[in-house]
């Protein structure tokens, strides 16, 4: 946590505004979604409670805190109350794991009439070096929230929709996985900081020791493995259980799935768990594939140097150039957290059989195919 009682300080906020971050997201996207559809629909959407329908978010809030507790009469109690804290629980995980911004440096500073650091800051809740590997692992234990869920219910639909979450989770997690291993395989590490140092600058690669480049693409991971790329972005659909993969909710033949019987904050908190996995697989796919928190062709030193030029102090131009790339990554991931609001409300959902042909037939093959051309090519590159 620290060495010292500020940096434990600094540490233990940290955790705290990461993880506030993630569940302030949830309104906002939710009403995004509402407008989102309702543009995409030709119709209003939420435009009544409050300018452009903001203050919904509010009214929402105050209906799933004063909504009645409600357990089915058959259900098993434990087990009904556990499965909405379980589903929250990974995303948190996850999501404090993924670096959002530059290491930032904190030269000694008075504080309480006392000298205090120097201290190098992380821009995450806490650094694993085996980010991708503890995010992955942690990630896939969502399953067990909706299992408990649909069984701890007593309910037939949620059992179903539980059951078919969790055959659907375990089917595309394999070519997520898989897709993931080509971009580690080109990077040679799990460390994220080292994945995003090295996107950055113009597009360059070596071949059998010849430097080759095109200087005006930066040099994100998307053109390496376009499929990779591809292959996860659809992966994460299905993992997150959204259109057209949302087949353990379908309410046409379900109801609403695994959380039919559930309702008030139990229900808030699932909303939390799924759009916590929609951030954290937006967060891997810019980690991993579009540069994380780096500029095309601009270096934190640059930005630094420059408001230092301003008459800013050291330790104020670190840190609001750690605040700029921070906002940089929060801008790539709300892009993809808009697709996902866009192709629900585009594409219809798959049938349950064409749901798994698609991971098992298409996706996993695609993906092991990836791999292996990836490993030969890196070979080959690198003799």
């Amino acid at each position: 946590m620290g060495s010292d009682l500020v940096e434990v300080l600094i540490n233990s906020v940290k955790l705290v505004l990461i993880f506030l971050l993630m569940v302030q997201l949830v309104p906002i996207l939710v009403w995004v979604e509402r407008r989102g559809s309702a543009f995409i629909q030709n119709r209003y959407g939420p435009n009544r409670v409050g300018p452009f329908g903001l203050m919904q978010l509010l009214a929402d809030a105050v209906k799933f805190v004063f909504k009645e507790e409600f357990v089915p009469g058959k259900g098993h109690k434990l087990i009904f109350y556990a499965a909405p804290v379980v589903a929250l629980i990974p995303g948190a995980l996850a999501f404090a794991a993924i670096p959002l911004a530059n290491t930032f440096h904190l030269e000694p500073f008075m504080f309480l009439g006392e000298s205090w650091g120097p201290y190098d800051i992380n821009f995450q809740g806490y650094n694993v070096g085996i980010g991708i590997v503890f995010i992955l692992g942690v990630s896939s234990l969502g399953a067990y929230a909706l299992l408990l869920a649909g069984w701890g219910s007593a309910n037939k639909y949620s059992l179903y929709g539980a059951l078919r979450a969790v055959a659907q989770m375990i089917s595309y997690e394999l070519a997520l996985g898989l897709s993931i291993v080509g971009a580690i395989l080109v990077y040679n590490t799990f460390d994220f900081h080292s994945i995003i140092a090295q996107q950055a600058g113009a597009l360059s690669f070596t071949i059998s020791g010849r430097e080759l480049g095109i200087p005006f693409l930066p040099n994100w991971g998307i053109f390496y493995q376009p499929l990779g790329a591809f292959l996860f972005l659809v992966a994460a659909f299905a993992e997150t259980n959204r259109l057209p993969f949302d087949l353990p909710e379908a309410e046409s033949e379900l109801i609403a799935g695994f959380h039919t019987e559930y309702g008030g904050m139990k229900m808030l908190m699932f909303y939390l768990g799924e759009y916590g996995h929609m951030l954290v697989a937006s967060a891997l796919l810019v980690t991993f594939y579009f540069g994380g928190y780096q500029l095309p062709f601009v270096s934190h030193v640059m930005i630094e140097d420059m408001l230092k030029s301003f008459g800013l102090g050291i330790n104020m131009a670190n840190v609001l150039t750690a605040f700029l790339f921070f906002t940089v990554f929060m801008i790539k991931c709300l892009i993809f957290l808009w697709i996902y609001v866009w192709v629900r409300w585009t594409l219809p959902r798959f049938r349950y059989d064409q749901l798994m042909d698609l991971g098992w037939k298409t996706m996993l093959p695609w993906a092991l195919a990836n791999t292996i051309v990836t490993a030969v090519v890196v070979f080959l590159a690198r003799i």
